[in-house]
Order: C-alpha cells, then sequence, then structure tokens
C-alpha cells in the first residue's frame, strides 16, 4: 500500500503519494489523477524542465475548444536546446509511433496543430475525458501508455493537440538508463502489440494485419543489428500471450467515421514517417 502524505495543506493543497515499489507509469498517474479534483490535470515526467508558463500555455490551449482531450507541449532536447526532442506522437499502420521533429529545429515547429497523440512526459489532460473514456491502462506499465489513452480518445472523437508555445526540455530515458536497454525494448514491443490489439476493431485489425507484421519484422531486423533480437521478440511474444489481460475498446456504430478517420491517420502518417527520412 502507498504512503499518503499531506504536506502544506493550509497554503496549496498539495499531496504526495509516495510507493513503497515500483508500480509503473500509468498505475502511478492513475493514483495522481484519482486524488485531483479540478478539471484539468498536467503530467510531468521526472528528467524534464519546464519553462516558467509552460502549464499556463497548456491550460491557455486546452480551454479553447471543449473537445481537445489532451495537449503537448513542445519538447526540446535538454542537452541540445537547437533540436526537438518530440512535438507531437503520431502512430503508423505499422505499428511504429513517430516522435515529430526528431533531431529537427524547433524553429520548425512554430504553428499549433492536432497530432495523433500527446505525449505524457509533459501534457495538460481534461479529467472529464478520462473520467468518460477511461485513465491509463495500467497493463502497459510503461511505454505506449499515452499511445493507447490517446487512440481512445480518438475513437471517441476528441482531438489531442501540440502547443509550441508551452516549452520544456528533456532529458530522455533518464530514468530507464538509455535509449536502447533490455528493460524498455521488451515492454515497449510488447506494448506494440497490445495497442492495435485493444484499440481497432476485428475487420480493421484484420485489414491492417500485413503492415503491422511488417512493421514488427523491420523493429526485429533493427533490433537484431543492435544485439537485441531476442529481447525485442520476447516482448512481442508476451504480448501475444497476455492479450487475455487486455479490455478491448468496445465498438459502438456511432464512432465509425472516427475508426475512418484513423485508419487515414494511421496511412498518412506513415507516409510522412518515410518522407522525413528523406529530407
Amino acid at each position: 500500500m502507498p504512503l499518503i502524505i499531506e504536506k502544506y495543506k493550509d497554503i496549496l493543497d498539495i499531496y504526495l503519494i509516495k510507493n513503497n515499489e515500483n508500480i509503473g507509469f500509468a498505475k502511478a498517474v492513475n493514483m495522481g489523477i484519482k486524488y485531483a479534483k479540478k478539471e484539468y490535470v498536467f503530467l510531468l515526467n521526472n528528467d524534464v524542465k519546464l519553462e516558467f508558463d509552460t502549464i499556463e500555455k497548456l491550460y491557455n490551449c486546452i480551454t479553447k475548444k471543449l473537445n481537445i482531450f489532451s495537449v503537448q507541449s513542445k519538447m526540446i532536447q535538454y542537452y541540445n536546446r537547437d533540436k526537438i526532442d518530440d512535438a507531437g506522437d503520431e502512430y503508423t499502420i505499422l505499428g511504429w509511433t513517430c516522435k515529430t521533429g526528431n533531431n529537427k529545429s524547433p524553429k520548425l515547429y512554430i504553428e499549433s496543430r492536432e497530432i495523433f497523440s500527446a505525449c505524457a512526459g509533459a501534457a495538460i489532460y481534461r479529467k472529464s475525458i478520462l473520467e468518460q473514456i477511461g485513465l491509463f491502462d495500467e497493463n502497459f506499465f510503461a511505454y505506449m501508455e499515452d499511445v493507447d489513452i490517446g487512440y481512445r480518445a480518438r475513437i471517441h472523437g476528441y482531438q489531442n493537440v501540440y502547443c509550441p508555445d508551452a516549452i520544456c526540455y528533456h532529458v530522455g530515458s533518464a530514468t530507464t538508463g538509455s535509449k536502447y536497454n533490455e528493460f524498455k525494448i521488451k515492454l515497449a514491443a510488447r506494448n506494440n502489440i497490445y495497442v492495435p490489439y485493444k484499440n481497432m476493431p476485428l475487420p480493421q485489425i484484420i485489414v491492417n494485419l500485413p503492415f503491422l507484421f511488417i512493421g514488427f519484422l523491420i523493429k526485429w531486423i533493427f533490433f537484431s543489428f543492435k544485439g537485441y533480437g531476442k529481447v525485442y521478440l520476447n516482448g512481442v511474444v508476451e504480448g501475444l500471450r497476455t492479450l487475455n489481460k487486455i479490455e478491448r475498446v468496445r465498438y459502438k456504430k456511432e464512432n465509425l467515421s472516427n475508426y475512418f478517420k484513423i485508419q487515414w491517420l494511421l496511412i498518412k502518417n506513415t507516409f510522412k514517417y518515410f518522407l522525413s527520412k528523406i529530407h
């Protein structure tokens, strides 16, 4: 059981929730969301530094329209301030998540736009929509849980937005230790199985299955060259073996048009990804 320590109640009504073990990002965040009393919830990773007005900018953006579910900040690389870390996550038909603008100039991403999902490392969420679509899936533990929740919001017709004026600086993989390591690769591989299974109705899975297979095959080859092929494959196998734990999003006919919009985005984002590699 977590220790709940109440601090500064007379001033700011702050609660520190301390766990005795690592319960994972998704479960820890959900605990905080349940204690939050206001309409908006701001999530911040422990390897992110904010500008003084970042939260204010995010708040101003999410309050512009009632159907905005989440807003992501402009994440700049902490140790290389002239390069983007993430200007919005985009999900592809290959089952890959792409960080928009990674390693490119922040000056190229000065316009607000709709994105597939917000990186939860520094993002604001509308709590009333969280209560409608469900909190972060604790089966994910960490990685891809923000893509999953953004996907669910899209199924229900809500938007995720990138706010270029809300700036933060991200160390990247500070908690797990490195960009590529066994823990991260296996977990991400498993969760990449969960995302399409959970969010796609059966006909969409059947249509996309060849592309997902190609995507996983390419990733396996990539990690094999880096010496992590077996680790990645073990994560995929674990994902397939534990699908019974995942509660799938119930299909509703009123969301049919949203599924078509999502499918188009998966295709478009795939082309955008490969074009970005050419230029």
